[in-house]
């Protein structure tokens, strides 16, 4: 079942991407003869019937079908038709049925799939113009969709009610550019005013199941990048060989989830309940042969959760959830820099959870924070995505890379009345692995501040989380790591690494 399901949802996203800009050109033939192309270029193999008719061109019982990577199976994606026609003025309209159905097909690990999919829309217009070498489309719809009808495996039809998949987009409009020569360049924006989703699955076989369903407002997309010639779809390494590059920032409003589902296990069945919301959020990716870049943040978000093993609901909530990351992936000789932070800013928990284990209120509430900003430079030994190089690494236990330095440019914990700062700069000498059981020696300096530390061990020996004695030894402990800083309760602190393997805090050797 889980190869049937990727497999749709792959297809889905092709099929997505394929409608809304794939196609370009000034004539119907010229538009048809540029859609199998562009599709060949990524691994499909392209049919359908074709008729003319006045201005109009039409494409019955339209095929896409293509070999998986590592030889896992054939993919076939099939719909009745679209309508290419020409409006006189040098622009070429592209039309679909208001109703119809697509089924997904194919082959992969020894299973075979069906799966029937029913597309709509409603007031849904496509324009392509410009020149066959750079070519616009201009699309708009008041509403647009797809949803699974029925589904098969190996031959068998599941229940009606095994599987609900539903997407649909409301007020969406969007402009893509289609530059083709001996690569394809592209550029999109795209919006739309609401995104409504479901994915629902009950295991015919037994008792567990899952519903999710959700609504995002206001999205939006700026973007594009390098679609090279006869690149493998869903093959990064050979994609980034073959010059892909792309670009994206997604934004998105008000958003809201339901996820429900219960589970058998032994006998006893158990049950949960999830509700979030949130106030926005953005979504940064590039990918190339030099890097993997992703940025996604979100604001004011608010989960709530309930679970039958647990005796009351779990509630959470935090101002922003932020996560950067900035790889290189290639293999080179030099030194490639990356970068990786996040926050978690702002963060409360109900009063429920507080009271299990401070129910007299000693402990400051205040919001937590938690933030870590990185930057470095490392030597990259190996193509990251390349599959025969993931197997390898996994057999042998290889490192796929050297780190060469690392900066700390922002540390920032915050919860329970206490706070730690600290930023660090350091080198490592990948030769020396002695110094420290088999990682490379670092040389540098990190400078700390813990503020509140004292009042928060008086308040945990208060409640009996902590006895007089383990306090006094976090006491000793950062006697030897900190000295006093200016303000009471105010701790710093010096950690020196040095070339020959020592450690010093503060000028004193504790290594």
């Amino acid at each position: 079942m889980s190869v049937f399901f990727r497999r749709t949802c792959g297809a889905a996203f092709i099929y997505a991407i394929a409608t809304q800009g794939a196609l370009a050109d000034l004539t119907a033939e010229q538009v048809w003869a540029d859609w199998q192309a562009y599709m060949a270029g990524m691994g499909y193999e392209v049919t359908g019937q074709q008729s003319q008719s006045g201005d109009t061109t039409t494409i019955r019982d339209i095929a896409m079908t293509m070999d998986m990577p590592e030889d896992d199976g054939t993919l076939t994606l099939t719909w009745p038709e679209m309508t290419l026609t020409e409006n006189g003025d040098g622009t070429v309209t592209l039309g679909f049925p208001e109703s119809f159905p697509m089924v997904v097909s194919g082959e992969a690990e020894g299973e075979t799939f069906r799966a029937e999919l029913a597309n709509e829309h409603q007031g849904l217009s496509m324009v392509v113009s410009g020149t066959p070498e750079d070519m616009t489309y201009e699309y708009s719809a008041d509403m647009l969709g797809i949803r699974l009808t029925s589904l098969e495996a190996d031959g068998e039809t599941l229940p009606a009610d095994a599987a609900e998949v539903g997407f649909d987009l409301a007020g969406m409009e969007g402009v893509s550019r289609m530059q083709v020569g001996d690569q394809r360049r592209v550029e999109q924006s795209f919006a739309a005013a609401q995104m409504a989703y479901v994915l629902a699955f009950d295991d015919p076989e037994g008792t567990d199941n899952v519903d999710i369903r959700g609504t995002l407002s206001d999205l939006a997309f700026e973007g594009g990048g390098v679609i090279p010639q006869g690149m493998t779809a869903g093959d990064y390494q050979s994609m980034v060989e073959a010059g892909f590059d792309f670009s994206g920032d997604f934004s998105f409003g008000a958003g809201q989830t339901a996820m429900a589902g219960t589970s058998t296990e032994d006998g006893q069945e158990s049950s949960f309940a999830l509700n979030s919301t949130s106030q926005g959020g953005a979504l940064s990716v590039a990918m190339n042969g030099q890097h993997l870049a992703y940025d996604v943040s979100q604001n004011a978000t608010q989960i709530a959760v309930q679970s039958s093993d647990l005796p009351f609901p779990v509630e959470l909530a935090m101002q922003e959830l932020g996560l950067a990351l900035d790889v290189p992936v290639q293999k080179a000789e030099e030194a490639q820099p990356f970068s990786m932070s996040m926050n978690l800013t702002e963060f409360t928990m109900s009063d429920m959870i507080w009271q299990m284990f401070d129910p007299a209120g000693q402990l400051p509430r205040d919001p937590a924070t938690v933030v870590l900003d990185l930057t470095g430079m490392a030597t990259v030994l190996v193509n990251m995505f390349d599959p025969e190089v993931a197997e390898t690494l996994e057999e042998t236990g290889a490192a796929p890379g050297e780190l060469e330095s690392l900066k700390i440019n922002e540390l920032l914990v915050s919860l329970l009345g206490a706070r730690l700062t600290g930023t660090g700069d350091f080198e490592f000498d990948n030769a020396n692995t002695q110094a420290f059981g088999g990682m490379p020696t670092p040389s540098g300096t990190a400078n700390l501040t813990l503020v509140g530390a004292n009042a928060l061990l008086d308040k945990l020996i208060g409640m009996g989380f902590m006895s007089e004695e383990d306090a006094m030894g976090a006491r000793m402990m950062m006697g030897m790591l900190a000295v006093p800083g200016d303000a009471p309760d105010t701790l710093k602190s010096t950690i020196e690494f040095t070339e020959e393997g020592q450690i010093l805090a503060n000028g004193q050797r504790i290594k």
